[in-house]
């Protein structure tokens, strides 16, 4: 069969990298792809949002026979309604769904009515309401646009100046757009943050192992939030009994309460969580696989990934099992020079040649100058991804696998995977 992934990043790299190893693969094309994901797929170029007239006519003339949307834009955007619609199969949420995302407001929503377990929040569009607010609260405050922001939507004030700054910032200056249009503020949960992501075809729901994320820019959970700077899988504190804990109390809640709604989830649902002294609460939804978490989970899933996204997609998921490799996996994120902020483009990248046993680099910010050279191109450049016997052998591989990679302005965290279990995190 012939696969389709749309994206670009180093999720959608490590999705061609275990895609491209299915015998049922047997024609493998990405849009827009990068360089890495050029050596296992064939790159095109094509308009990922509405109309998806462009793309649809790509699917009908290469034959493709399964779509596999990576980032939450075109989910949100109805990209697998349109293809489903043209008689194209695809992985994925269609839009109605996919604003468990899409909106924090309608995540909520969906939260209280299944009795899921999550943070307090209350929803604002005015400044002025959104500050008197905080006169019920105390610091730390966890406030959130409520659309789509690339990871970079949550802040948490320490002080009630920074929090009025940020509400300010988000509601009247309009820093992130109509993302920003609607905000939460959040009640503040302690405690250990885990992901837990899950294939389900809208009735069974398949847990995958425990990853942990690691948010903020700077070492020991320090400096503005990104889309990820690393993870590590399993995540130590997620304990069988809490796994299942969640499986039970937030995943399969979330799905039958879509169902009911008439809305039938198929694909991936990423539950950000925090493990909290009561148990497992929800910090977010994500509507696909997690970006760096997918780094991090796919080398350690044995189980061939093309029968198992056909089966969320067709409604077969029952009676399939995943199986893994036993041993732990640590992404480290190599990000450009100015992230999470405006970040340079166009610095040349070296040292990518020579990847050990079990160990690889998947790309996320990078593309070919005009010379064939591979240069930076996006805030997270590259996650540089080991497998180890436990986490710190893992962390020792990747991080002295990324001593070997140069380009100017080069910063990472050295701290992913070190985190213990009972160690606290904030939101």
């Amino acid at each position: 069969m012939k696969v389709l992934i749309l994206g670009g990043g180093g999720r959608e790299h490590a999705l061609a990298w275990k895609i491209a190893q299915s015998p049922l693969c047997e024609g493998l094309f990405c849009a827009p792809g990068n360089p890495g994901i050029s050596q296992v797929a064939d790159c095109v170029t094509l308009n990922l949002r509405p109309p998806f007239e462009r793309l649809i006519g790509f699917c009908r003339q290469a034959q493709i026979d399964l779509v596999v949307v990576g980032p939450e834009d075109p989910l949100a955007a109805g990209v697998v309604d349109a293809l489903e619609a043209a008689g194209v199969p695809a992985f994925g949420p269609g839009a109605a769904a996919a604003r468990l995302e899409a909106s924090k407001s309608f995540a909520k929503e969906i939260m209280t009515a299944a009795g899921i377990p999550t943070g307090a929040a209350c929803p604002f569009t005015e400044a002025s309401a959104a500050r008197e607010h905080l006169n019920r609260l105390s610091p730390p405050y966890v406030i959130k646009a409520d659309g789509l922001a690339a990871g970079k939507g949550v802040v948490v004030a320490n002080d009630r100046a920074q929090a009025e700054d940020w509400i300010d910032a988000l509601l009247e200056g309009r820093r992130l757009g109509e993302a920003g249009a609607r905000i939460l503020i959040e009640e503040y949960l302690t405690g250990i943050e885990a992901s837990l992501l899950a294939f389900t075809d809208g009735r069974t729901v398949l847990a995958m192992e425990p990853a942990h994320d690691h948010k903020p820019v700077f070492d020991g959970d320090r400096g503005p939030n990104t889309g990820g700077m690393g993870a590590v899988s399993p995540a130590a504190a997620m304990t069988p009994g809490l796994r299942r804990r969640a499986v039970e109390e937030i995943l399969k809640p979330a799905v039958a309460e879509l169902a009911r709604r008439g809305l039938i989830y198929r694909g991936v649902l990423y539950a950000g969580l925090m493990l909290t002294a009561e148990g497992p609460k929800v910090v977010e939804f994500n509507c696909r696989f997690g970006d760096p978490e997918t780094q991090a989970l796919l080398p350690r899933l044995t189980t061939d990934l093309v029968p198992l996204l056909l089966a969320c997609r067709e409604g077969t998921l029952a009676g399939l099992e995943l199986a893994w490799r036993p041993e732990a996996c640590v992404c480290v994120v190599a990000a450009a020079a100015g992230y999470p902020g405006p970040s340079r483009r166009g610095d040349v990248i070296g040292g990518l040649e020579g990847d050990g046993e079990d160990v690889m680099i998947f790309h996320a910010g990078t593309a070919f100058d005009a010379d064939g050279r591979i240069v930076t191109a996006g805030g997270r450049v590259l996650g540089v991804t080991a497998l180890g016997s436990d986490a710190a052998h893992a962390r020792d591989r990747a991080y002295a696998r990324l001593e070997r990679i140069r380009f100017s302005g080069m910063h990472f965290r050295r701290d992913i995977g070190l985190r213990r279990a009972g160690v606290p995190a904030s939101v």
